[in-house]
C-alpha cells in the first residue's frame, strides 16, 4: 500500500455560510492524500499502474470551479464524491483537508480547516 499526497493546493473559491463569503469569494487551500497499492507502480513504471496527480489536480480545480457551498464540509463531501466516481477501484482511501483563512470570527487564529476520510 501507499499514498499520494497533494499538498496546499490553492483556489479562490465561492463557498461560505455568509452571503458576503459567496458574493466576494476567499481562497481556501487543500490537502489530499489518495492510499493505494503503489507496488506495481514502483515495479513498472507505469503511469497507468498508478493514478495522475496532475489529472486528480484538474478533476479538483473543475469540480471547484463549478460548484460553491454554504459548508465546507459540502465541499469536501462533493469532492470526495467526484474522486471515488473517478478514480474508483483504484483507491482504497481518500483524505482531504480543506483550509479557509478569512473567515469572520472575532478572534485570533490562523485558519479554520476541516478534514474528511472515505474508505472506499
Amino acid at each position: 500500500m501507499g499514498k499520494i499526497r497533494i499538498n496546499n493546493m490553492k483556489f479562490y473559491t465561492y463557498n461560505g455560510a455568509l452571503s458576503e463569503e459567496r458574493v466576494l469569494g476567499q481562497p481556501i487551500e487543500i490537502d489530499l492524500t489518495l492510499v493505494l497499492p503503489l507496488e506495481d507502480a514502483g515495479r513498472s513504471d507505469d503511469l497507468k499502474q498508478t493514478v495522475s496527480y496532475a489529472d486528480v489536480y484538474e478533476v479538483i480545480k473543475n469540480y471547484i470551479a463549478k460548484h460553491s457551498f454554504n459548508l465546507i464540509e459540502a465541499l469536501a463531501y462533493g469532492i470526495l464524491d467526484t474522486l471515488e466516481a473517478h478514480y474508483q477501484p483504484a483507491l482504497d482511501k481518500i483524505v482531504i483537508k480543506i483550509r479557509k483563512y478569512h473567515v469572520p470570527i472575532d478572534g485570533i487564529f490562523d485558519n479554520i480547516e476541516i478534514e474528511m476520510e472515505r474508505i472506499i
